[in-house]
């Protein structure tokens, strides 16, 4: 075994393969270590016994903390050695682009939280406008507090002048300590006043003083800027001005302080002008009582503007909650997002993806429907229109067209007096005008001659407000109605189609408009008629091809009977003064489902909930057209009709009425109907004031001769039958003997006695 020298500084190659750390060396008094151990020095495995020997001083802790001379070897951090700081792949072409991405990441990552940043009260737009409030306080001051203080004090005291002087002026001057004790108070009062007045003015010129410096030190600097900028390098100068006082205002308010009286902190809305986000729609949902304090929504669509100025989302309520309770809410959400009730639509998802919990919520900027309305669609249309197809009704609120079909439908139109019902009914009373092959017949209850332009092409019109001349309407109605299902019954069809109505005049489309039903229904001695008429053609017409359209202000059970209200089936309600009222248009229980007419405002003429199709009412407003496109529009109607010969004839007389009959008996009543109408004429025109009421019964059989009817006069008298009186015997012109004869009186009652007919 070698013997190894005692200096540690000694080097020596034969050494064992031994790793050693500072201070791994003997003390000074034990026995020599092996020869030349240094500072991480290493040896061939030449001497075991060396190596074990070392070892155990190691573990025996007989080692001394390194010498304080040894210098401390520098190390190159930037060296790509063997044993490098930065890993080998880092000087690849993937290594370095991946290191140098740092910079590019970190950058993106701090830009997207400054975004994020900009939506809250440290973003540069709320500290900028923070920072203008602060300023704007600033140069506000307090002294308009002093001002108007000095202002109340100074009225108080001319109020009291005034009346000290009205009592001194009447104090009698007898009453001597009296008079002179109120002038005393008089004069007292007046200066009193006129000092208060004095500090009051200069309390407000030393408040406008100040503001005008603090307002010149507070935005002379930026307008300065700004103007220096412009007039040394234009646009972009101004800009940079611009730009320099947004800065300095988002220095101003850079620090949120919390004492500081700003009332938005504590709820901020859309009526507010904030922007509809996830969490206010939370908060706003919550506050209304639809979730708990600890649920929240999930958002399908975010909150989005529309190019409309509105804000839409799509949301899920959360689980075991229904799209129905949120409906019932609406009030309450529109207050808690700050607007009106009638600005908020609220509707259930439907197609693919529809969920008992899913809504759309819409948020109008401002009130729906009390802009101009556009023009309607009808008045660009240049062919005719098709009734068989979808009428165009008007825009919803969030501006798209909403159309429906009347092909075996009824309709119910009702709303509040002034609420639009007429305007609105000329969407639909148009669509069918302008298309040649529909028959109307309209009546107005009303009287007011809102149906008056379209009488001319009407084959029935009832434009009087009588109800008898409805309740004969509603039966010649029902009359045709037997008719149609008479011929369909014919050809084997169960239900009018537009091959069928087009092929067949009998079968042509039919549109039933009553305006103002509650003055018919309400007649006492026609009401129950005219119902039990209008149920009858409702309930079975519509297969007939018979539309059938009633509008009315209130339609209640005492207005319209319920198992006739029921029946129809479009319902379109405008607005109402009640929920109530709501109801009874729309079906019961829609107000209570979040579908109440009452929510429509006063302003939104034309504007109500339409339910037509879906399972929920749609709040559209009709398509607006003014008198003179009315007038323009049935002027188009009238010669698309007369082009396809479809135009009415006119009012039937009572002769032609019988001759429609087919029978016998009818035509020889409309001969001698007649007869009589060609002799009273011929006595008109000799005088105003002539009338025939009776001709000899010898002349109305000739006449019935000539006309190919061969009858007799016994036969004549048992078809028109005269009373005891009617049968006295009368001279007629030149004749000199009593003749035998009948009055008209007689004709006319044997035609409402057999027929049903009146004049």
């Amino acid at each position: 075994m070698t013997e190894m020298p005692t200096d540690p500084s000694h080097e020596s190659t034969d050494l064992a393969t031994v790793t050693y750390v500072h201070g791994a060396w003997p003390a000074a008094d034990t026995s020599p270590l092996p020869a030349a151990f240094a500072l991480g020095g290493t040896a061939e495995t030449t001497d075991r016994a060396a190596v074990l020997e070392s070892a155990r001083w190691v573990l025996e802790g007989t080692v001394t903390p390194a010498p304080a001379e040894v210098e401390k070897t520098e190390v190159d951090l930037d060296a790509f050695d063997d044993r490098p700081l930065i890993p080998a792949w880092a000087k690849t072409p993937e290594g370095w682009a991946m290191y140098s991405g740092v910079v590019y990441r970190s950058r993106l990552r701090a830009y997207r939280r400054w975004v994020r940043r900009q939506r809250t009260d440290r973003g540069h737009a709320a500290q900028f406008k923070r920072g203008a409030r602060r300023v704007q306080d600033w140069v506000t001051g307090f002294e308009g507090i002093q001002t108007q203080a000095l202002a109340h004090q100074a009225h108080v005291a001319a109020k009291e002048a005034r009346a000290a002087a009205r009592a001194a002026r009447y104090t009698p001057a007898l009453m001597k300590n009296k008079k002179q004790t109120a002038l005393r108070e008089a004069d007292r009062t007046q200066t009193v006043a006129m000092q208060a007045v004095n500090a009051h003015k200069q309390a407000k010129n030393y408040r406008r003083k100040l503001r005008a410096l603090r307002a010149g030190a507070a935005y002379g600097p930026p307008l300065a800027a700004i103007s220096t900028g412009y007039l040394g390098a234009g646009a972009l100068g101004a800009s940079a001005g611009a730009l320099a006082t947004f800065a300095g205002g988002a220095f101003a308010g850079r620090e949120v302080v919390t004492e500081e009286t700003d009332w938005s902190a504590d709820w901020r809305s859309l009526g507010d002008g904030d922007s509809m986000s996830a969490p206010m729609l939370d908060e706003v949902f919550r506050r209304a009582k639809v979730i708990g304090a600890e649920e929240s929504l999930h958002m399908v669509k975010m909150p989005m503007l529309d190019a409309r100025g509105a804000w839409s989302a799509v949301i899920d309520l959360p689980p075991g909650i229904p799209a129905k309770k949120a409906m019932r809410a609406l009030s309450e959400i529109a207050s808690a997002l700050g607007v009106e009730d009638a600005q908020v639509n609220m509707v259930k998802t439907k197609g693919k993806g529809a969920r008992s919990g899913r809504l759309e919520i819409y948020v109008s900027k401002d009130l729906p429907f009390t802009e101009s309305a556009d023009a309607g669609p009808l008045l660009a249309l240049e062919a005719a229109t098709n009734f068989w197809g979808r009428i165009a009704i008007g825009p919803d609120v969030r501006g798209l067209p909403i159309s429906i079909s009347v092909v075996e439908r009824s309709g119910l139109v009702g709303g509040e007096p002034g609420a639009g019902k007429s305007a609105s009914g000329n969407v639909i009373l148009l669509a069918a005008a302008l298309d040649p092959r529909v028959i109307l017949w309209l009546a107005d209850g009303k009287a007011g001659g809102d149906l008056e332009p379209f009488a001319e092409l009407c084959e029935y019109f009832e434009g009087d407000a009588d109800p008898e001349a409805f309740y004969e309407m509603l039966k010649a109605a029902v009359a045709d109605m037997k008719a149609r299902y008479a011929l369909l019954k014919k050809l084997g069809k169960r239900k009018v189609t537009e091959e069928l109505a087009d092929k067949y005049p009998l079968l042509r489309q039919k549109l039933l408009w009553v305006d103002e039903l509650m003055f018919y229904t309400t007649d006492d001695e026609f009401g129950k008629k005219i119902t039990k008429l209008l149920r009858n053609l409702v309930s079975r017409g519509r297969a007939a091809g018979i539309v059938t359209f009633c509008a009315t202000q209130k339609p209640g059970s005492d207005v319209v009977d319920t198992s006739l209200r029921d029946l129809l089936s479009i319902r379109w309600a405008l607005r109402c003064t009640t929920p109530e009222a709501s109801d009874t248009i729309l079906g019961k229980g829609a107000a209570a489902a979040g579908y109440s007419a009452k929510t429509i405002e006063p302003e939104m003429r034309g504007a109500g909930l339409l339910w037509a199709e879906g399972s929920n009412p749609v709040l559209v407003r009709a398509d607006y057209y003014t008198d003179d496109q009315v007038e323009l529009l049935l002027k188009r109607a009238y010669d698309r009709r007369e082009a396809a010969g479809t135009l009415p004839d006119g009012p039937k007389t009572l002769a032609d009425q019988l001759r429609d009959k087919g029978e016998a008996d009818a035509d020889v009543l409309a001969v001698l109907v007649d007869v009589f109408d060609a002799y009273d004429q011929e006595a008109k025109e000799e005088d105003a004031t002539g009338e025939v009421d009776w001709l000899p019964g010898t002349l109305l059989v000739d006449a019935l001769k000539a006309a190919g009817l061969d009858i007799t006069p016994e036969k004549l008298a048992r078809l028109v039958v005269r009373e005891d009186g009617e049968k006295k015997k009368r001279t007629w012109q030149d004749s000199t003997s009593a003749l035998n004869g009948y009055p008209l009186t007689a004709v006319l009652r044997a035609v409402q006695s057999k027929y049903g007919l009146t004049a």
